[in-house]
């Protein structure tokens, strides 16, 4: 099993900043990717960004292209979203998640283990 803390969300006005963190621990020799999805009220879990473990730069929906920036910290295990130039649309909750195995790294299926969450908020 692998745990995923994530931490960092909260109220910004659009234009603003955040920077989530997210935390692994357990049975992390195994992860081979790690990814941010986000799920709005009364709308489905979306991809938001993902980057493989072993190297390379991240991927990104197009929505969030230019504006959020996912990196990793090896060492530690943690990963980071940050997001920039804020919009209300980008209000969601945002759930981190590990993948042991990966072939189509925006989807949601293909990965194994997830965090609990944590409500972004942008208001107008």
């Amino acid at each position: 099993q692998v745990q995923l803390v994530e931490s960092g969300g909260g109220l910004v006005q659009a234009g603003g900043s955040l920077r989530l963190s997210c935390a692994a621990s357990g049975r992390t020799l195994r992860t081979r990717a790690m990814g941010w999805f986000r799920q709005a009220p009364e709308k489905e879990r979306e991809f938001v960004a993902a980057i493989r473990w072993s190297g390379g730069s991240a991927y990104y929906a197009d929505s969030v292209k230019g504006r959020f920036t996912m990196s990793r910290d090896n060492a530690n295990y943690t990963v980071y979203l940050q997001m920039n130039s804020l919009k209300p649309e980008d209000t969601a909750v945002y759930y981190c998640a590990s993948a042991d195995t990966i072939v189509r790294i925006a989807r949601f299926s293909e990965y194994d283990f997830w965090g609990q969450g944590t409500q972004v908020t942008v208001s107008s």
